[in-house]
């Protein structure tokens, strides 16, 4: 097959919301064409993951597969801008859509999206990723990558401030702190990074309880009574005045921190693995733990961080795009190996880690088969429904965290996040 990629000229990761020039639209509109266009963000994890799928495709379909990275910010401004316009010229086939914001366009856009039920057997992905991929009793998403989240952890550290990798599994926050602080009175490092423009980190803390921002109908705000919420601001106030953190404000500085040495630990998706993999001279003095928990009935250890899936847009050359992701991500088992192989990449897809395909050791992980461990950790992942206002809702908690963190009553800060939700959002 002949396979075409069209590049921006940056790198933009999983989880950042850095954005570019995107470029490469191409109109699959004017007849029957073999080409078949995707949108995805990150060369080293999503677009690898599309070439692999390439190559491995063995459908009855003749599928010529046209690559387009865009910056993720690009994709959702260009899809909201055409399908609010009522029009697809341009769209792409597939696109790949961050799991917060899949509810979303398929409220906004209920026509814009081929259903994929009768291509993908739902009962062989991950619940939880079934559950944000669904609309109105229908299947839109083919569920990629899992999200799933661990803790990082450079275990040379570790070991230097008298601690092993078993000690790290199955401890709450609270735990992790103080063994943070030891970390860092012996070696003189931070724990970990924070972004005070973006927090994913209490994302992952509620989730792991089975809340989120809004109760489970999707779209009532659910903040001042969250019992969830509340523990993570005051873990995150923790890990702050313990004076263990190093502030970051964008994609690179993240990366860079534990890539220089700066930080011991980096809790967060296991899409950060190729990541933290390209410092090699770090090799071997990592080791991956599970997530820790909130310190209250319901939170365990496991836990989601961004994520995302595959959707074909309903416009011509939709049955060829379904036929391709069914084939690939809907089914292959011996491609997940290869995306394990290749990116470390931890699918929905069940039946991938039941063969075996996840139990390959790493070794730049001190031999640790650390994606049959994200596989495992998937599983247990509480399911919640993201809605549609994940993102205007977190604009409205940094500020909340901000105050919090400058000496305000939290019930009062909370109370009036609830409040400023409820009348911006409904």
């Amino acid at each position: 097959m002949f396979l075409s990629i069209g590049l921006i000229l940056f790198f933009v990761g999983c989880s950042s919301d850095d954005s570019g020039d995107a470029e490469g639209s191409t109109d699959n509109n004017e007849g029957d064409t073999d080409e078949i266009t995707v949108w995805a963000w990150d060369p080293k994890f999503n677009i690898q993951a599309l070439e692999i799928a390439d190559e491995t495709y063995d459908g009855d379909e003749d599928i010529d597969l046209n690559i387009i990275e865009n910056a993720q910010d690009d994709i959702i401004q260009k899809l909201n801008t055409t399908l609010s316009s009522g029009a697809d010229k341009g769209l792409p086939n597939i696109v790949l859509i961050e799991d917060y914001r899949a509810q979303s366009f398929l409220e906004s856009y209920p026509d814009a999206f081929y259903p994929v039920d009768e291509y993908i057997d739902t009962d062989e992905f991950a619940d939880y990723k079934i559950a944000t991929t669904q609309h109105d009793g229908n299947q839109y998403g083919v569920p990629f990558d899992s999200g799933a989240t661990g803790l990082y952890i450079r275990t040379d550290l570790l070991e230097e401030a008298g601690f092993t990798l078993d000690d790290l599994t199955d401890i709450t926050w609270n735990e992790y702190i103080e063994i943070g602080e030891k970390i860092k009175e012996k070696t003189g490092t931070d724990l970990l990074t924070l972004d005070p423009d973006d927090l994913g980190q209490i994302r992952m803390m509620i989730q792991s309880a089975g809340s989120w921002y809004v109760e489970d109908d999707g779209t009532t705000p659910n903040i001042a009574e969250n019992e969830a919420l509340m523990e993570a601001f005051k873990v995150y106030k923790e890990l702050v005045d313990a004076n263990i953190t190093k502030s970051v404000s964008d994609w690179s500085q993240f990366v860079g921190a534990f890539n220089n040495g700066d930080v011991a630990s980096v809790p967060t998706g296991n899409w950060i693995t190729p990541s933290i993999k390209a410092e090699e001279s770090q090799s071997g003095d990592w080791g991956v733990a599970p997530m820790p928990r909130l310190d209250i009935n319901d939170s365990v250890n496991a836990s989601n961080l961004g994520g995302s899936s595959w959707y074909v847009l309903n416009m011509p050359g939709k049955e060829k795009a379904a036929d391709f992701l069914a084939n690939t991500f809907g089914s292959s088992t011996d491609m997940y190996e290869e995306l394990v192989s290749e990116i470390g990449a931890v699918g929905a897809y069940l039946p991938a880690s039941e063969e075996g395909a996840y139990e390959k050791e790493d070794d730049y992980f001190n031999n640790q088969a650390i994606t049959d461990d994200f596989s495992k950790w998937t599983d247990e992942i509480p399911g919640v429904n993201y809605g549609i206002h994940t993102y205007s809702i977190e604009d409205i908690m940094v500020e909340s965290m901000q105050r919090y963190l400058n000496g305000e009553d939290l019930s009062d800060v909370l109370k009036d996040a609830q409040a400023q939700a409820e009348t911006q959002l409904n």
